[in-house]
């Protein structure tokens, strides 16, 4: 009896137990990211939006990269060659009433096309976005001033509006891009507006005031930051709107001027030979719808990469 006990006190510890199963064990510690970190993560993980921004990027890169790529001068008029179809002599896509080389005029034109998309949503972030921020976060009269002044622009339709703002400044593409700015102002300062009255009634905004930092100090590093991501959501859907409205506003005459190659001007010269070479005609057409389609997709991406609720 006493050799069994002997051999049962002596006896090793389960293989369980040596292994450190049975113990408790710390979970690994999770890693934390920030939100940018965040949003770049989905955004690389949406391969919708990831297909729909490469298209966007080989649109820029063609435009910029223009003068290297048009097979013919853009300008060059040909009185034997007008309205041919794809192929015609080296021409890939074909001419236009004046003989011009149709791919040529459309790489020329992706530049003014989109100049005039993007920068006017440039400059209406900066005006816009500036002036909703402060409505919001001083309030009270300034608020009201700001954004019953806003409030004058909405009694218009937007195409209207640009339309007759281009119309009283006589037309150009300097013109067309400052009515477009004016446009675009006043829903972006909404915006801004929205999201900076959202944030200035958060705790961290009073625990700020009550360290004693002043207004800028707060509207730089704890306003800005939170509404920066609703402000680019929405200035990056109004670039498709402005696409269209620069075509449009250059197909009624009242953005470029010819010879100066535009999507919605050779729409507009081409639109009388339709039943001539259909598809050649149908080209500039094609470009604005594409263009306009991949940056509204990619503002679609980019709000659920940055909307943290979805």
């Amino acid at each position: 009896m006493a050799e069994i006990n002997e051999l049962i006190v002596s006896e090793p510890p389960p293989l369980a137990d040596r292994a450190g199963v049975g113990a408790k064990q710390t979970p690994p510690p999770t890693r934390v990211r920030g939100y940018w970190r965040s949003v770049g993560f989905r955004l690389r993980h949406d391969p919708a939006t990831l297909a729909f921004a490469a298209i966007v990027l080989l649109i820029v890169l063609a435009a910029l990269l223009a003068p290297a790529l048009a097979p013919f001068d853009p300008y060059k008029e040909s009185i034997i060659g007008r309205l041919k179809p794809f192929g015609w002599r080296g021409h890939l896509l074909g001419t236009d009433e004046l003989g011009r080389d149709m791919l040529s005029r459309l790489l020329y034109g992706g530049r003014v096309s989109l100049l005039m998309g993007v920068l006017p949503v440039l400059i209406a972030t900066l005006i816009g976005g500036l002036l909703g921020v402060v409505a919001g976060f001083l309030g009270g009269r300034t608020n009201t001033a700001i954004m019953r002044m806003m409030d004058v622009f909405y009694a218009f339709p937007s195409v209207l509006l640009a339309v007759a703002i281009a119309g009283a400044m006589g037309g150009g593409m300097a013109n067309g891009m400052l009515a477009l700015s004016l446009v675009f102002i006043p829903p972006m300062c909404r915006v801004a507006e929205t999201a900076t009255t959202q944030v200035r009634a958060l705790d961290f905004i009073e625990a700020a005031r009550a360290s004693g930092a002043g207004t800028l100090t707060i509207i730089r590093y704890h306003v800005l930051g939170n509404v920066l991501g609703p402000v680019l959501i929405y200035a990056s859907s109004l670039v498709s709107v402005s696409v269209l409205l620069a075509s449009g506003l250059s197909f009624l005459g009242l953005g470029v001027r010819p010879p100066v190659p535009d999507w919605g001007l050779m729409l507009s010269t081409l639109r009388q030979s339709i039943y001539v070479v259909p598809y050649v005609c149908a080209l500039p057409g094609a470009a604005i719808f594409v263009t306009s389609i991949c940056f509204n997709l990619v503002s679609d991406g980019l709000r659920s990469a940055m909307d943290v609720r979805m």
